[in-house]
């Protein structure tokens, strides 16, 4: 079955035309480019402008920074933000060495004793920030923030000496899972996926799906949004469907669920677009430019699930 059609696919690449952020309009060029037009001149051109759209929220002290994350602003690096510049780095191919090296190096100055680096700095305090992104006084490691940084860079096998206490880190934190949140139990699998050792992290990834069905973090069925439980200080709605744990047929999560279950939320996402082309937040909007940068980011995460998906179904 096909859900994401050449009309949706239309309707979205307006609406990221008309409304996204330079960063979103190049990497829609790139992501969505069509077959025949990209060549390899053509493909590494589209990835250049990819990168020179990310170079700019680069901060003067070595992380991203400039509402590249929209809720988090500001011209002081955070390390919540940087799982967005790495995942937009690997999509085009330039999570290398080089550029991790640096990227590591602005982590191991601001990495809290436990190994872990937080979710935001002190330096965001002087700056606007949503109600529910307190900063601390003293710093302690955050798997929100550390699990993907961690997952993407070994997902390209780069090293640096950062890596080693920070994988420590990320694995006692999984394993220590009680109560937990959906993008607290996302920041997991992000790690797990790429973790050192594979065998331990199966038997946590298979915890963790316990864990996510039992609390009921996850809605099975969109049409009962009522057997789902917000987590505290959620939005009302801000519900994680399957596909949210796992995005492709290849995520670690896919065997939390059964075909009907992922079809459904599939179903759900499709019919999701808004007539202007785009996908909502499902957040709480605390700002009113928020949800403005936000949409066309979450539109191409959702043209890049459905495609995904569609590509590993059958041919009808």
């Amino acid at each position: 079955m096909t859900r994401l059609t050449a009309p949706m696919l239309a309707r979205a690449t307006d609406f990221i035309w008309l409304t996204g952020r330079v960063l979103e309009q190049r990497r829609l060029a790139f992501l969505f480019a069509p077959a025949p037009a990209t060549g390899t001149s053509a493909a590494g051109a589209a990835a250049a402008g990819v990168l020179a759209a990310l170079d700019a929220y680069r901060s003067t002290d070595g992380g991203y920074a400039y509402g590249l994350e929209p809720d988090v602003r500001g011209p002081a690096g955070q390390p919540v933000a940087l799982p967005t510049a790495l995942r937009v780095l690997d999509q085009a191919g330039a999570l290398d060495q080089a550029t991790a090296t640096r990227v590591c190096d602005w982590l191991a100055s601001v990495t809290a004793p436990d190994g872990g680096v937080p979710a935001v700095l002190p330096s965001l305090r002087d700056y606007p920030r949503p109600p529910w992104l307190p900063v601390p006084n003293e710093p302690r490691g955050d798997l929100l923030a550390t699990g993907p940084i961690v997952g993407l860079l070994r997902k390209n096998a780069v090293g640096h000496p950062w890596l080693e206490r920070a994988v420590d880190f990320c694995r006692d934190a999984v394993q220590a899972l009680d109560r937990t949140h959906p993008y607290e139990a996302q920041a997991a699998l992000a790690f797990l996926e790429h973790a050192p050792d594979q065998a331990h992290a199966a038997e946590q990834t298979a915890r963790l799906g316990s864990l996510v069905r039992e609390q009921r973090l996850v809605l099975l069925d969109p049409d009962h949004p009522e057997q789902a439980r917000p987590a505290p200080g959620y939005a009302p709605g801000e519900h994680h469907l399957p596909y949210d744990y796992a995005p492709t047929p290849q995520s670690p999560a896919r065997a939390w669920f059964t075909d009907a279950e992922l079809a459904r939320g599939l179903d759900a996402l499709a019919a999701a677009q808004e007539p202007d082309g785009g996908w909502p937040i499902r957040w709480a909007q605390w700002a009113p430019t928020t949800a403005v940068e936000s949409r066309p980011g979450v539109t191409l995460e959702a043209l890049l699930t459905l495609r995904a998906w569609d590509n590993a179904a059958p041919a009808d």
